[in-house]
């Protein structure tokens, strides 16, 4: 099998089911914008981080493969499969490893700034990437029909990010950058 089929050289792809659709649909947008978070999340998995988190990341990347296949069915052409499908488990995790990280992390006492340790900027960029994906999804609910437990885990999922960053500062001796009112 080529990796180039040809197919999408005038400006068009196929849905799962076979519709095809411009590749700046909302559906594209959406589920690109799910996969460039999910090689976002791979670029922080090359950081030095415990396993039990890296474990917990490779988990977050396969939930995210499902969330983009679910967005790429044309539900109207063919039935979503099992595999396209969020667990509705998946966000009882992400709560219960938020509660993990905060609960040994200081207690808030200003807005965070991203930054610190490269690894806690690089999970900032995850969060404002899924803050991203979330938007580009409510856009093409709008449109289509789509699960709202995948915006329900997104929303968990940019809060997880921001106390994985915490996390990161901790665990590596950097101090959180702290938002400075201007006067």
């Amino acid at each position: 099998m080529k990796l180039y089929t040809k197919t999408g050289d005038n400006g068009q792809t196929g849905l799962i089911g076979g519709t095809r659709v411009a590749k700046n649909d909302i559906r594209i947008e959406a589920y690109g914008t799910v996969d460039e978070l999910n090689s976002f999340i791979g670029l922080l998995t090359t950081y030095e981080i415990p396993e039990i988190d890296l474990v917990f990341l490779r988990q977050i990347q396969n939930i995210l493969f499902t969330i983009g296949s679910h967005l790429a069915t044309d539900i109207s052409k063919v039935k979503l499969l099992q595999e396209s499908v969020l667990n509705s488990n998946s966000i009882t995790q992400i709560e219960l490893e938020i509660d993990r990280l905060d609960s040994i992390l200081p207690n808030l006492t200003s807005f965070i700034l991203p930054g610190g340790s490269q690894p806690s900027a690089m999970s900032h960029v995850c969060r404002t990437i899924t803050r991203r994906a979330e938007r580009r999804i409510f856009d093409m609910k709008v449109i289509y029909e789509i699960d709202n437990q995948i915006l329900v885990y997104l929303n968990r999922l940019s809060d997880y990010f921001f106390a994985f960053s915490r996390y990161l500062n901790q665990i590596t001796d950097c101090e959180e950058i702290c938002w400075k009112k201007q006067n």
